[in-house]
């Protein structure tokens, strides 16, 4: 990886934060995905209980697969934890 890293490592535990203009636009890129996907499925209010299905779950899941995989392409490495 060259140039600076867009997200750091934490010190503790195994996550990371963004630390450049350019992390913190795709951490604002990803919660708008996620408020779009998750308007997009929100499903019926019944009896005061929101019922989630199985593709809102998947949905959800791919993108926080998508972030992590940006994290770990364009950030620190995150070492062992700590």
């Amino acid at each position: 990886m060259t140039g600076v890293p867009w997200f750091r490592a934490k010190t503790r535990g195994w996550r990371w934060s963004p630390s450049t203009r350019q992390g913190w636009a795709v951490m604002a890129v990803w919660v708008a995905a996620l408020a779009a996907w998750m308007i997009y499925r929100s499903p019926a209010l019944e009896a005061g209980w929101f019922h989630f299905d199985a593709l809102t779950y998947a949905g959800v899941l791919v993108l926080a697969a998508v972030l992590f995989v940006v994290c770990w392409l364009k950030g620190e490495s995150p070492g062992p934890w700590r």
